[in-house]
């Protein structure tokens, strides 16, 4: 380690040399290379983290640029986390870095975290989030959260130092339809930076014993107002005791959503041996989609389902794979006898394979 990379932050009196060596020493898994994940994973390796894990299954699109300041229009169709270890190497090559290019999920979760000190969640999910957490509290792990709404952004800390956890905060999961994404609601560019940025900052502390660390304390941070809120939570002890990983993490829902395979659907599509259903907005789907996909946006999607070809298999989509889960849980009530098929990763995904038709 090269003292005059970081002089700049170890002749902080309270930080120092004692600071910089618990950052070089320190280890800490990012799940998600997106809009959260990008300005967290930037700062703690610039700032000399020792090891960074980086999970992520998703690809660079061209509509991540705005916000996702690591990539670069050359990495579209790459993966997020090969693309970002790639830059953060040049950043900062005495960074340990370590890519999963996948989602976690139960299998895989209790694997890929115990060899970290500290769990930053930069997903965009609820189920996810309640897996990092059980996870965590397993492991007696501390995890860092961050979470965005329109203009709004949210921070805490959970599981440090035996203090309250998610779901002491958020103890039950909400149905699939009440939860927004960027890609239906919108984001402004700037406001994962912040989000982010401050989620890095409580990394930080957490490893270095400094300040006040948001445990108990959710951080509610209004971008159009430039103001903050504190909201204060306690341990409810009942959610420490968490023995196992529950054997799904799903909405609050009863119905079980199949995922397409890997693979490209377009030549299915074309040989008019699917239905595929794009339920993103208007403007999206002028915008680009697959030829001879049927349109029905989210909000229609119930009202208009008899418009959808069962005699074939039924595939739905969206922009990343949220929505279209959303279309399938409405779907299924009204068709209990018909299996839909979630397209992962959405049109995302399928700009990866090559441009849309």
């Amino acid at each position: 380690m090269n003292p005059k990379r970081y002089i700049r932050q170890t002749i902080l009196k309270e930080f120092g040399a004692d600071g910089q060596r618990k950052l070089a020493k320190a280890k800490v898994l990012v799940v998600g290379a997106g809009g959260l994940g990008v300005p967290v994973l930037t700062y703690l390796n610039a700032m000399g983290v020792g090891a960074l894990g980086l999970v992520d299954a998703d690809v660079v699109s061209l509509s991540n640029l705005h916000r996702q300041v690591l990539y670069t229009e050359a990495m579209v169709g790459s993966l997020k986390v090969e693309a970002a270890a790639e830059q953060l190497q040049k950043q900062n090559p005495e960074t340990e870095l370590k890519i999963y290019p996948t989602f976690l999920n139960v299998s895989n979760a209790l694997e890929i975290i115990k060899g970290y000190g500290v769990v930053v969640d930069a997903t965009d999910n609820f189920p996810t989030r309640y897996l990092i957490n059980d996870a965590c509290v397993l492991l007696k792990i501390p995890f860092v959260y961050g979470a965005l709404h329109g203009f709004e952004g949210q921070v805490s800390v959970f599981n440090y130092q035996n203090g309250p956890t998610y779901r002491c905060l958020f103890a039950k999961m909400p149905a699939a339809d009440a939860i927004p994404d960027c890609n239906e609601n919108g984001v402004l560019g700037i406001l994962p930076g912040i989000v982010g940025n401050l989620q890095a900052l409580e990394t930080v502390k957490v490893i270095c014993g400094l300040g006040d660390v948001l445990s108990g304390t959710l951080l509610l941070y209004d971008a159009l107002t430039q103001r903050m809120q504190r909201m204060k939570f306690s341990l409810q002890s009942k959610n420490l005791d968490i023995n196992t990983l529950a054997e799904s993490y799903e909405f609050d829902c009863e119905l079980e959503i199949k995922d397409s395979p890997n693979l490209d659907i377009r030549p299915m599509l074309s040989d008019g041996l699917i239905e595929v259903i794009d339920v993103r907005t208007q403007p999206e789907f002028d915008a680009e989609h697959l030829r001879g996909a049927k349109h029905i946006p989210l909000d229609e999607v119930e009202q208009r389902s008899l418009e959808i070809d069962m005699t074939k298999s039924v595939y739905v989509i969206c922009q990343v794979g949220i929505r279209s889960q959303k279309a399938i849980y409405i779907l299924e009530q009204k068709h209990p006898e018909k299996e839909f098929i979630n397209v992962t990763g959405g049109m995302n995904m399928i700009d990866s394979y090559a441009n849309t038709y």
